[in-house]
């Protein structure tokens, strides 16, 4: 097989879309016509996305947080999954918990995490369909323990 002769042939009759589409065949399609209904991804591929979803939220985070290159890597870490969670501009509102951080008072930092609907939001959600993945702690109350502690 020449790979990239095959590459080419395919893409003359594919056309790249880079979200999620309804092909003719109401199949959920993605990329060069990835199937994603009959063929999903790999576990490579998820990793792949995820780390490459993060390390661009990190870049946004050291763009738009003054603050967030004094943070160590743990609490850099906590801003990253919540941006990941949530969007970075929802993250942004988040500005008691920052204010806080930039003082590195940590403690009322993870206090500020869960005085908030994003918090809420995970005590409606994740009770209700049983997650709680984090030593029995739901996500957000997960991460407000490493903002307070400082550890995994």
């Amino acid at each position: 097989m020449d790979l990239n002769k095959l590459k080419q042939s395919v893409k003359k009759s594919e056309n790249v879309k880079l979200k999620v589409y309804l092909c003719p065949k109401q199949k959920h399609t993605i990329g060069w016509g990835r199937n994603l209904d009959d063929r999903g991804i790999t576990m490579i591929e998820a990793d792949t996305m995820l780390e490459r979803d993060l390390l661009d939220i990190k870049l946004e985070l050291e763009d738009k947080i003054k603050f967030f290159h004094n943070l160590d890597d743990i609490r850099q870490n906590v801003l990253i999954e919540m941006a990941y969670n949530m969007g970075v501009s929802h993250l942004l509102e988040f500005k008691n918990t920052l204010k806080f951080m930039e003082k590195s008072d940590f403690i009322n930092a993870s206090e500020e995490m869960l005085n908030s609907k994003w918090h809420r939001d995970f005590l409606e959600y994740d009770l209700m369909d049983g997650k709680s993945h984090n030593n029995g702690l739901l996500r957000s109350e997960y991460l407000s323990k490493i903002m307070c502690d400082g550890v995994y």
